[in-house]
C-alpha cells in the first residue's frame, strides 16, 4: 500500500489531508479516477483476489514441505512450531488435492488440532489443575488415538485414577460449579440497561437499578469479527471420522473449534469472499478486513444501507491517516467487487461510505483477548514470575489479543481511567460485568487501555487521543486523585514526614485537574459515592494536604515542595538516586530470569532498595515497577512487576520463602494504594502470595489468601474465573490437600 500511496499526485493528496466528511465524495473520486488507470493498482487488486496468484497464490509442493516440517516438530514433542507450521501449509494448500489417500486440507486441520492439544498431554495438565471433567474427556480422545497396546493400557489406567478423583472431589470446600454449568450461568439474562446522553462523551450506558459488585452487565456476540472464524467449516471425512468414538468426537470438535457452540449446528466461514477465505488479514489492516466482512454481512442480509450507528472521527485524523483510508477504501471495494459485481458500485458515495465504516470500526472495535495462562499447555513450567522449588505454580496472567470485533452495543460503554466495569470474552463472546457496586443512574464505563495507577495522568490522555481521538474527561482526569499524585513523587526530606514532592510536569497537570474541577458543575452524589469520595479525600490530605489550600484560588503546588509540609527538596539529587538503584534491579531481574541469583546481587538489591526508598514515595510506581517493558496499549497487562516483587522472585528462586512472602506482602500493600484493594493487579499478586505460603508449608494463611484472591477474580469474571484463569482451581485444590495432609499427621 505504500507504493500506491508514493504514486498518488500532489495536488490530490493535499486535497485528501484538508477533506472533511462532506468532501469525501469528490476527494475519492478523483483518487479512483487516477488509479483506473495505474497498472500498479490493478495488479494489487489482482494479488488480492485471484487465488492462483500473488497474495493468495496455493501450492501443493510448498504445502507438503510445510506439513513435514509440522510433522518432525510434532516427533520431537515442539507442538508450537508443530502448529506454525501447519497454519502455514493451510494458507497455502489447494483444496480437494489428496495425499495418501486423504484430503490434504482436512489431515492438516487436524494434524493442528493434535498438535495443539497434544490431547494426552492436555489431559495431565488438567488433572493437574483438578479439572477432572475434561481431564477424562482428553483421555478418553488421547485413547482413541493411540495406536499400541501398552499405550492404551496407560491411559486407561489413568482414566481409572481421573474418576476417582472427580468423585472426591465433592468434598472439596471450594468446590466449582461444573463447566456445562457455569456455560448455564452465562446465559442467564444480564442486567436492563438504558442509553443516555452526557454532557461530555454524548451517549453512554446506565443501568435503571443499582448493581452488586460481580453482576453480569451484558452479553453479546459480535457483529463482525477478525483473528479467526466465528464457526469453522466441520471436518469430516478424514481420519478423525474413522477413528474417534461419537462422544470422543464431539469433544474434540468442540476443542478444535475455539467455540462453545453445538459442534452438530451446520457451519460456515464469514470471510468466503476474502480470496476464497485466504490471506487478506495478513495483508490488510484489521480495520479494513473487518469492514469487508461489515459490507458483506450487510449485503447477504440486504441491509446494504443500514446505519450501525456508530461514532467516527474522521475530521480529526492527521492528514497521512485521510490518504490511508482513501487508499484502503478503493482497494477494499475493488475486491468486493470482484467478488460481487452487482451489489457493489465503483462511484464516489460508496468509496465515502467505505472510508466512515473503516473510521467508525477504528474507533468502535474491541480488541478480543484470551489469557495466556488459560493456553498453557505444562502450568508448572509457565510461571515467568516466582517459579517455587517441586514445580508449584503461579501465573502472570497476562492478556494476548486473538482478534478484533464490532459489538454494536458494547461500544456504547464509554472510557473511564477509573472503570467499574470489566469486559472480557468467552471466545468471542463479550461480556461485561460489574467490578464494583454501582449506583443506580451512575454510568457504567469500561476502561479502553491505561487506567489510574497503572499510568500517570499525560501517558493516559496522550494514548486515548492517538487512538480514539478524545480527550478523556473522566473522574480520574479531572479530580485529583491517590494514585497519580504518588505514582511518580519523590519523597519529602524531611524525617516522618510523609508528603509527596512533584516535579514541573507533574505539577501542571495537578494545576489542570484543580482548575477543570472548579469549572465543572457539582453532582449529586449518593451516600455510597460521598463516603469512597470521603476516603479518597482524607488519604490525599495524609500525602498532600496542601493541595486543598488556595491563595488566590489557586492550590499551593509548587515543583520540588513537598506537598503536605512545603519544605523544598534537591529533585536533581533524588532524581540521581532513584536511576543509580534502577540499575541494580535490572542486573538482579535478568539474573531471575537466568536462574542464575547470587548472594552478592541479593545484597546489592537490598541495599538499593533502601536507597530507592529515601528518594521515592512509599507509593512511587517506580519503588512499582523498574522492569520498563513496552506493553500493548489496548490490552495493557495488569501485573506490574515490583521491586519488591523482584526481590520476593529472587528470594524464592534460592529457597528463602518466608523473606519471598515478606517482599511479596509489600508489594501488594503498594498495589492496594495505585489501584484498589479489589483490582485484578491486587489479586495477580495474591496468586503469587498463595503459591509461596503453600511452598512453606502455611495452609492456613493459604486459605485466607485464596479466598481474596478468588472474590476479586470472581468479581471480574464471576463463575467463568476458573476458566479464565485455571490456577485458581489449582490453588483451591493445594490449599486442600495441605489442610488434609496437616489433619492426617
Amino acid at each position: 500500500m505504500e507504493k500506491l500511496k508514493s504514486i498518488i499526485p500532489l495536488e490530490i493528496k493535499r486535497k485528501i489531508e484538508q477533506s472533511t466528511t462532506k468532501d469525501l465524495p469528490s476527494t475519492t473520486s478523483s483518487l479512483h479516477d487516477f488509479f483506473a488507470n495505474s497498472s500498479l493498482f490493478h495488479s494489487m487488486v489482482e494479488d488480492l483476489t485471484n487465488p492462483e496468484l500473488g497474495f493468495c497464490a496455493k501450492n501443493k509442493e510448498t504445502a507438503l514441505e510445510l506439513k513435514n516440517k509440522g510433522n518432525a516438530c510434532f516427533s520431537c514433542s515442539d507442538y508450537s512450531q508443530a502448529a506454525h507450521f501447519y497454519s502455514q501449509a493451510l494458507r497455502v494448500a489447494p483444496v480437494d488435492v489428496l495425499d495418501k489417500g486423504n484430503e490434504l486440507v482436512a489431515a492438516l486441520f487436524v494434524n493442528r488440532a493434535s498438535s495443539f492439544h497434544a490431547w494426552y498431554r492436555r489431559g495431565k495438565v488438567n488433572t493437574s489443575l483438578l479439572n477432572y471433567e475434561d481431564a477424562i474427556c482428553d483421555l478418553k480422545v488421547a485413547l482413541d488415538f493411540e495406536g499400541t497396546l501398552s499405550g492404551k493400557r496407560q491411559i486407561q489406567n489413568d482414566l481409572k485414577l481421573m474418576e476417582k478423583e472427580n468423585k472426591k472431589e465433592a468434598e472439596n470446600p471450594f468446590q466449582e460449579l461444573s463447566r456445562q454449568e457455569q456455560l448455564v450461568i452465562d446465559e442467564m439474562p444480564p442486567v436492563k440497561l438504558q442509553r443516555v446522553s452526557t454532557p461530555t462523551k454524548g451517549r453512554g450506558m446506565t443501568s435503571l437499578f443499582e448493581i452488586s459488585p460481580a453482576t453480569l452487565v451484558h452479553k453479546e456476540e459480535p457483529y463482525a469479527a477478525s483473528g479467526g472464524q466465528v464457526l469453522r467449516k466441520r471436518v469430516t471425512n478424514n481420519e478423525s471420522d474413522d477413528i474417534l468414538s461419537g462422544d470422543s468426537f464431539k469433544y474434540f470438535l468442540k476443542v478444535t473449534s475455539d467455540s462453545h457452540l453445538d459442534p452438530g449446528i451446520e457451519c460456515f466461514t464469514e470471510h468466503g469472499h476474502e480470496c476464497r477465505g485466504v490471506n487478506w488479514p495478513v495483508v490488510l489492516p484489521t480495520q479494513v478486513v473487518l469492514a469487508g466482512r461489515i459490507m458483506m454481512k450487510l449485503v447477504e442480509l440486504k441491509e446494504d444501507s443500514k446505519d450501525l450507528d456508530l461514532f467516527h472521527h474522521y475530521v480529526h485524523l492527521p492528514p497521512e491517516s485521510k490518504v490511508e483510508l482513501h487508499v484502503y477504501s478503493i482497494v477494499l471495494l475493488y475486491c468486493l467487487h470482484s467478488y460481487y459485481r452487482s451489489k457493489f458500485k465503483l462511484q464516489g458515495a460508496i468509496f465515502a461510505k467505505v472510508i466512515i465504516l473503516i473510521s467508525q470500526i477504528k474507533v468502535n472495535s474491541m480488541a478480543i483477548v484470551r489469557m495466556k495462562s488459560s493456553d498453557v499447555s505444562n502450568p508448572s513450567k509457565q510461571s515467568g514470575n516466582l517459579s517455587l522449588p517441586g514445580d508449584s505454580m503461579t501465573s502472570n496472567f497476562e492478556q494476548a489479543r486473538v482478534g478484533q470485533g464490532i459489538y454494536l452495543s458494547g461500544s456504547v460503554f464509554n472510557h473511564s481511567c477509573m472503570p467499574n466495569v470489566h469486559a472480557y470474552f468467552i471466545s468471542r463472546t463479550l461480556l461485561i460485568r460489574a467490578t464494583e457496586y454501582v449506583p443506580s443512574g451512575c454510568p457504567l464505563e469500561m476502561s479502553y487501555g491505561p487506567q489510574v495507577g497503572q499510568w500517570d495522568y499525560r501517558n493516559r490522555q496522550q494514548f486515548l487521543l492517538d487512538r480514539y481521538t478524545f480527550k478523556c474527561q473522566c473522574n480520574g482526569c479531572t479530580r485529583a486523585n491517590l494514585p497519580d499524585l504518588v505514582l511518580n513523587a519523590f519523597r519529602c526530606a524531611k524525617v516522618n514526614c510523609f508528603g509527596v514532592v512533584l516535579d514541573d510536569t507533574m505539577v501542571e497537570y495537578e494545576k489542570h485537574k484543580y482548575y477543570h474541577l472548579q469549572e465543572t458543575p457539582k453532582d449529586h452524589s449518593t451516600e455510597h459515592q460521598r463516603e469512597v469520595e470521603k476516603l479518597m479525600h482524607d488519604e490525599i490530605k495524609n500525602v498532600a494536604c496542601l493541595i486543598f489550600e488556595h491563595s488566590n484560588h489557586c492550590p499551593e503546588i509548587q515543583s520540588g515542595c513537598c506537598l503536605k509540609c512545603g519544605s523544598p527538596n534537591d529533585l536533581k539529587y533524588l532524581r540521581a538516586t532513584a536511576d543509580e538503584a534502577d540499575t541494580y534491579f535490572r542486573s538482579l531481574q535478568e539474573a531471575v530470569n537466568s536462574n542464575d541469583v547470587s548472594a552478592g546481587l541479593l545484597s546489592n538489591a537490598l541495599s538499593s532498595l533502601n536507597d530507592l526508598k529515601s528518594a521515592l514515595h512509599s507509593y512511587n510506581k517506580k519503588l512499582a515497577e523498574v522492569r520498563f517493558t513496552a506493553l500493548s496499549l489496548e490490552n495493557a497487562s495488569t501485573d506490574p512487576a515490583l521491586a519488591e516483587d523482584i526481590l520476593a522472585e529472587a528470594f524464592c528462586s534460592v529457597g528463602e520463602m518466608q523473606q519471598a512472602i515478606d517482599h511479596c506482602t509489600i508489594s501488594i500493600q503498594i498495589l492496594k494504594k495505585l489501584y484498589s484493594p479489589g483490582h485484578i493487579a491486587v489479586g495477580n499478586e495474591l496468586v503469587k502470595l498463595s503459591s509461596l505460603q503453600l511452598a512453606l508449608g502455611d495452609a492456613a494463611a493459604a486459605v485466607d489468601t485464596v479466598r481474596q484472591m478468588d472474590t476479586i477474580f470472581s468479581n471480574y469474571c464471576g463463575k467463568q474465573a476458573v476458566l479464565m484463569f485455571p490456577y485458581l482451581k489449582y490453588l483451591k485444590g493445594e490449599v486442600v490437600h495441605k489442610l488434609a495432609d496437616g489433619r492426617k499427621s
